[in-house]
Parts: structure tokens; C-alpha cells; sequence
């Protein structure tokens, strides 16, 4: 299907592994940082200005850089980090594409009057991926996927670049072959080999000669990127086990309150997503990211799934007092919920008592003023009569903004 607009987003998070690293263990932000010490699993950026890269035996990357950092790798640490993101992900388009842990496509195509235009959308994803996850996320945005990809990579780190319709081969023409996503070095020295050095001459070139060069199915491809054809349409993701959130607090000193105020916008978040995919859940786990940087989780599982706000938040407050004597000898700077062991609704009339109460009128209300009007269309009271209900406002991280900009 031809796109004529520029809705395709690539959404990126910088650095990824290393990233979560520097935001967990501020003594590590500003400093050149490298996962694994055998091997280089990822680095930082101001380790990459050493020339080190992924792949790199350790022993290397030290030479180039004495003063490296290395870190073990964190997998529980990148595995939450990556499902919170594309938990944003989810709340900004129906359609994802998930690439990897930290990166996927989002086709926001029928958005404009609910969330504005592409580059608006992409902006805020941007800042709530800085404010409730502590993370840089670079954007791409193009009419095609692999434009959207190049130009977040032309944008990295912690940028946004829109390549408008219809200016694709401005963009891509002055590119060398090798430079395209997908493109590795053996099929670049195939196609150099045949002449085609630039971008620009693959698109003119037949696409039989792109084809004698690299094979059928390769040349057809490879011939539709460079003029700026649409590849096929955007797969949803497969059908998910959980759903969550989670906000990074910052370093200063939370009052009860605060974390509450945190928990509740959380669990409203998480539930209102549950009941726009028609799922509920029986397991609620909290997550905690404590001051001295260790973490832990805390489930509970409930007789009868549920979708429901109240219910759920219970669930999670009392989660939440269990673990006050180590957050007030620790601190914290992160909570985070998620709900899993999921059913569909027609899964759980199936199970339901007659006596069971369906979902709530006021979840039912809130949810029916936010498919009209917004997410921010209403706010619940009991989140905006808490102290600090937005912890993001005074987070140490200067970058930090709320998550729709404002």
C-alpha cells in the first residue's frame, strides 16, 4: 500500500545497553562506558568517540581508551527498561513493529486529530521515553520504513528528523550503497562491482541490472527502497503477556505521598491500556529501583482477573506498604507496575460470577472521555489531590520534561 505522507516513525533508544547502565549508576553519566569486558556488548557514546564499538575485544577497547568504564551486563535491567519503552510505544500508535529490546516502527497514520502531527507525536514520545524511563530516544519519520530507519540514524544521538514525502531521494540519493539498512558489505562490494556506487545511481539503473548484481529478490528490494517505494504494511507485535509501566523519580528525597501519587498515575496508565485491548489480568507486580541502586519486585495474584482501576491499585498499595521500611532506609528512585497472567473478555465472562460487577462506571466514563477527546482530557482526582503527582517536575535530571511537553 502507497503511503502519501511521512507516518511511519523509528523510534530508537541511544546506546541502549550502556544507557540503562549510566542512568542506573550516576557516577557513570559523562564517562566513556562499555557492557562486557571480554567483549564490547555496547557502548556508550563518549566511548564511541574513542572509536570503540560493539564487538570490540576488551583488551582493545582499553588501549583506546584507558579511563573506559566497564560494566557487567544487567539483563533483568535492560529486559524492564525495554518494556517500559514499548509500553510507550503502545500508548503512542496501535500499530508497533518491534525491531529489537530498544527499537521498533510505529505507524501513526489516522492520529492527527487525537494526537497531532507526526513530528508533534514524535517529540512527545521523545520526552516522556527522558521523563518516565530515564532514557534518550532518537525519532525517525518518513512515508517508508527504511527511510524512517536511516533518518534516525542520521539524527542519533537524541535527535528527531522528519524526511518529508515526497524529498526521499534528496535524502537518500547522495548516500553511498553501503550506507542503506540492509545492506552489508558483501552486497556492497557486489553492487560497487557493477557500477553502483551511490544511492541515487541504483534508483536509475533498470532494476534487472540491480538484480544481475545481488539476485532476484535482493535487487527487487534494494531498486523499490531507492525510489522511495513502500514496503509492505507494519505488523503488530504478537499478542502480549503483560502490561506496565514505570517512572523514574529522580534522586531527591520522596515522600510517602509522592511514591503514592506515582503508583496511582501508573495503574491508571496500565489499566486504561488493559481495557482499550479488552484484557485483564491476575497478577500485579511492583517493581522498585532503590537509592543505593539495588532493585526488587513484589507480585501478588488475585482469585478472578480484572481491568478494573480500583481493584488493581489495591493490589499494588498494598505491595507498596510491604516495602516502605526498605524504601525509608534505602530510598527510591524508580517504581513501576505491571499486570500479567492475562485473559481476553470473552476469556473471563467465561469465568465471571453472575454476582461479579463488570468494569466500573467510573473506568468505563473516564475511558469513553478519553477515546473522544485525548489521553489528557481528564485526570483522575485522586491523583491530582496527592502531593507531587508529577515526580518528573523535580527530577535531577535537568533534560527531564513531563511527558506531553508541557
Amino acid at each position: 500500500m502507497f503511503v502519501s505522507v511521512a507516518t511511519i516513525l523509528h523510534a530508537d533508544a541511544d546506546a541502549f545497553f550502556a544507557s540503562v547502565e549510566q542512568r542506573d549508576d550516576p557516577t557513570l553519566r559523562g564517562k566513556p562506558t562499555v557492557v562486557g569486558g571480554g567483549v564490547v556488548m555496547a557502548a556508550s557514546y563518549e566511548a564511541r568517540a574513542f572509536g570503540i564499538h560493539g564487538g570490540m575485544g576488551g583488551g582493545k577497547a582499553r588501549r583506546l581508551c584507558p579511563q573506559l568504564q566497564v560494566v557487567s551486563p544487567n539483563f533483568e535491567a535492560y529486559t524492564e527498561a525495554s518494556r517500559a519503552l514499548f509500553g510507550l510505544f503502545r500508548d503512542t500508535s496501535p500499530v508497533v513493529e518491534g525491531l529489537s529490546l530498544e527499537e521498533a516502527f510505529l505507524d501513526v497514520r489516522g492520529l492527527e486529530h487525537i494526537s497531532g502531527s507526526p513530528i508533534e507525536i514524535g517529540r512527545r514520545l521523545r520526552a516522556r521515553t527522558r521523563a518516565e524511563i530515564g532514557l534518550a530516544l532518537t525519532v525517525g519519520i518518513a512515508r517508508t520504513r527504511v527511510v524512517a530507519k536511516m533518518a534516525s540514524r542520521r539524527a542519533k544521538p537524541d535527535g528527531l528528523l522528519e524526511v518529508a514525502a515526497g524529498h526521499e531521494s534528496e535524502f537518500l540519493h547522495p548516500m553511498r550503497v553501503g550506507e542503506l539498512w540492509g545492506v552489508g558489505e558483501s552486497t556492497a562490494t557486489k553492487l560497487v562491482d557493477a557500477g553502483i556506487v551511490t544511492v541515487g545511481q541504483l534508483a536509475a539503473v533498470p532494476v534487472e541490472q540491480v538484480m544481475s548484481a545481488v539476485g532476484r529478490s535482493a535487487g527487487r528490494h534494494l531498486h523499490a527502497v531507492a525510489n522511495g517505494r513502500e514496503l509492505p504494511r507494519l505488523r503488530p507485535r504478537p499478542s502480549r503477556r503483560s502490561f506496565g509501566a514505570q517512572s523514574a523519580l529522580g534522586r531527591s528525597s520522596r515522600t510517602p505521598a509522592a511514591v503514592d501519587a506515582a503508583l496511582i498515575s501508573l495503574v491508571d496508565r496500565v489499566t486504561r491500556r488493559m481495557r482499550e485491548k479488552d484484557r485483564a489480568g491476575r497478577t500485579v507486580t511492583l517493581r522498585l529501583r532503590f537509592g543505593d541502586y539495588t532493585r526488587a519486585t513484589r507480585s501478588r495474584t488475585m482469585a478472578k482477573p480484572t481491568a478494573g482501576m480500583t481493584t488493581i491499585l489495591a493490589v499494588a498499595q498494598g505491595l507498596l506498604t510491604e516495602a516502605r521500611p526498605v524504601i525509608r532506609e534505602r530510598g527510591i528512585t524508580l517504581v513501576g507496575v505491571a499486570i500479567s497472567n492475562l485473559q481476553t473478555e470473552a476469556e473471563r465472562d467465561q469465568l465471571r460470577l453472575a454476582v461479579d460487577p463488570p468494569v466500573g462506571a467510573l473506568d468505563a466514563a473516564v475511558d469513553e472521555i478519553r477515546r473522544r477527546y485525548g489521553a489528557e482530557a481528564v485526570r483522575r482526582a485522586v491523583i491530582l489531590g496527592r502531593e507531587d503527582p508529577f515526580p518528573w517536575l523535580h527530577a535531577d535530571d535537568p533534560g527531564l520534561q513531563p511527558p506531553d511537553g508541557r
